[in-house]
């Protein structure tokens, strides 16, 4: 999608190629990928498969029409490597493999999240507070030379990683409160037959 979305000069689709060609929706794919495959090895495998199909896909897509994105500047100093002439090809390997190395560890997070508690949660908080964190990397290096729609952009994935950080340990409390609850039940059961 972020390569796609960025062919059009609309600020939604700027904003969706912004968020599509950044680094969090890809953990949360993989982390996703091992939140529902409950075998670990499976968990893993697929989420790093997944990863590399996804890098190869992207940059078909982006070699199409190979054109700086709509609302966005070309950069004056980009790393070496990741220079506009650096070929398809090479990105393709350099992004692929590291797609297909960390794509197994953040499947296994996701399998872990399925722990319920608090042991799942600080894994189920993975994806947000990636989320968070480069969002906040991204205004404080990239946001004075992107413009308006990057900094909108990054600020409402800010927002939005906080509010799911905190629905999710809201959800994980209330579930320990009625699992809490379910527990004290039986034993109060118990005791009132005990007393006849």
């Amino acid at each position: 999608m972020g390569p796609v979305a960025g062919k059009w000069d609309s600020p939604f689709c700027v904003a969706v190629s912004i968020v599509f060609s950044s680094g969090w929706p890809w953990a949360c794919y993989a982390f996703m990928v091992g939140y529902f495959r409950p075998p670990k090895i499976e968990s893993a495998l697929l989420a790093s498969l997944g990863l590399a199909i996804g890098v190869v896909t992207y940059y078909v897509f982006k070699d199409i029409d190979p054109t700086i994105p709509a609302g966005m500047e070309e950069a004056t100093s980009v790393p070496a490597g990741v220079e506009p002439d650096s070929s398809g090809q090479g990105q393709i390997l350099l992004w692929g493999a590291a797609a297909f190395v960390f794509g197994a560890p953040v499947g296994l997070m996701g399998n872990v999240a399925r722990t319920p508690g608090v042991g799942g949660l600080l894994f189920r908080l993975v994806v947000p507070l990636t989320a968070f964190f480069e969002a906040t990397q991204r205004l404080s290096v990239e946001a004075e030379s992107e413009g308006a729609v990057f900094a909108l952009t990054w600020n409402v994935t800010r927002v939005a990683a906080c509010v799911a950080a905190v629905a999710l340990i809201g959800h994980t409390v209330w579930s320990w409160r009625v699992r809490r609850g379910r527990a004290e039940v039986p034993a109060d059961a118990a005791a009132r037959v005990r007393r006849h």
